[in-house]
């Protein structure tokens, strides 16, 4: 077996495995990855019939097109598979002998090599860019919240017109299946989301990330003036637990809130 023969069977382990743990992915995800190996194949394969007058850098740079559409559209493993599969088209189509993975020239094997390097790093920075696209227009959204109900609590002739509005807020943010509001004393001791977007349940530590939501209804209090003036009891949903930017954007409702009850006194929060 030619060292080259054995680079690529190993690629294709890597890549065979990343397939194999991605079954239980999202459907987009999952046609991404069918992207990523169908897309170099189709577009090495149109190149057959000029393969003899087109040079061998113009080829692998259009296979690298393929590349970043299928890493624009789908994950990094979905890249980097696309670049893994744009380097062996390469090597079959359109590399001498044709329709093998054998390269007979030190100049194809470069080039190949640059194609799989070029295509993971680029497919890399796509799906990054597709990343912090995400973010940004997410991060957006939670600023209008907090600008909503920020002019709300500004232009409310009633606390209560505040809480109504974060109550709807919160349960569109965090998907809550319920959201209610207690006014004055605390009762229990049920889970509770502090500042940071961690929980604690009985003044424990409560992975949310890794163990979901805990049973029950979860505190979020609104403090008002350094005062404690109520609280959100929050129902989750049946929905993924929200990340923690969200978690981090529902306490800052909450303590507007607590500044609109401070400001209403103590009439409205009765």
């Amino acid at each position: 077996m030619t060292t080259e023969t054995g680079t690529w069977r190993l690629l294709s382990r890597t890549a065979g495995s990343r397939v194999a743990s991605a079954c239980t992915w999202p459907p987009r995800d999952r046609l991404a990855l069918t992207a990523g190996l169908a897309a170099p194949f189709l577009a090495a394969f149109a190149l057959v019939p000029i393969r003899t007058d087109l040079s061998h850098t113009n080829a692998a740079l259009l296979l690298v097109v393929a590349v970043v559409a299928v890493a624009a559209l789908g994950s990094r493993t979905a890249g980097a598979l696309a670049a893994l599969s744009a380097a062996a088209w390469f090597d079959f189509f359109l590399t001498q002998p044709y329709e093998t993975f054998d390269i007979s020239a030190s100049a194809d094997i470069e080039t190949a090599l640059l194609l799989l390097v070029v295509g993971v790093i680029v497919s890399q920075l796509a799906a990054r860019a597709r990343r912090l696209e995400v973010i940004t227009v997410t991060d957006a959204a939670h600023l209008s919240r907090i600008h909503r109900t920020a002019d709300l609590a500004r232009s409310a002739g009633s606390a209560d017109t505040v809480v109504d509005h974060v109550r709807r807020e919160l349960t569109d943010l965090l998907g809550l299946r319920a959201c209610r509001f207690e006014y004055g004393n605390l009762l229990g001791q049920p889970p509770r989301l502090h500042k940071d977007g961690s929980l604690t349940a009985g003044r424990r530590p409560w992975d949310v990330d890794a163990a979901g939501w805990p049973e029950g209804e979860i505190e979020l209090r609104a403090y008002g003036n350094g005062h404690y003036l109520g609280r959100f009891m929050l129902t989750p949903g049946p929905g993924p637990v929200p990340p923690l930017r969200s978690r981090l954007v529902a306490v800052t409702p909450a303590d507007q809130t607590g500044a609109a009850l401070d400001a209403a006194g103590p009439v409205s929060q009765g």
